[in-house]
């Protein structure tokens, strides 16, 4: 069992086990990983499926509820294939892990934000507000359900 004093570790370190452990998590439902060197265009990794068909992913991590994103320039809320890969640290627990579409953020509302900050330095993204009022929210996008769905879909140009 893993220490799970994710207090103890700094930003870069925890980033880094995020990214090892959603990599893990996709290869033990049967998708091969293949890991890019550089992260400049907002993937982190890329998965395929049996069926020859590839996800888009970018892992973000986080120890409590606060504000989550990604600069618009980077994400691409129109493709189907693109994913963010959300894990929750906890002192004592190991990360909660949820699967969002890049889609998801083409309707805001509470969790997905939409910000273009016009007329300040700060570039255009897209957000998660993950207030405790929100994480009810999440509840569809925990790894487990998003997976199993996308393995089972039909393949059609929506899906995986």
């Amino acid at each position: 069992m893993p220490c799970t004093n994710w207090s103890n570790l700094n930003h870069l370190q925890l980033g880094k086990y995020a990214e090892y452990y959603a990599k893990m998590e996709f290869a033990s439902y049967g998708f091969e990983v293949y890991t890019s060197e550089v992260d400049d265009h907002g993937i982190d990794f890329i998965a395929k499926n049996k069926k020859g068909n590839f996800l888009e992913l970018q892992v973000k991590s986080i120890r409590q509820t606060n504000y989550v994103f990604i600069q618009k320039e980077k994400w691409n809320i129109n493709n189907f294939h693109t994913y963010l890969i959300l894990l929750i640290f906890e002192d004592g627990k190991m990360p909660e892990v949820f699967l969002i579409s890049a889609t998801a953020w083409r309707n805001p509302n509470e969790l997905f934000c939409d910000k273009d900050y016009e007329g300040l330095k700060s570039k255009p993204e897209y957000g998660l507000n993950l207030s405790k009022k929100n994480m009810p929210l999440l509840v569809p996008y925990k790894i487990e359900k998003v997976i199993v769905s996308l393995l089972n879909s039909g393949g059609s140009e929506n899906e995986i």
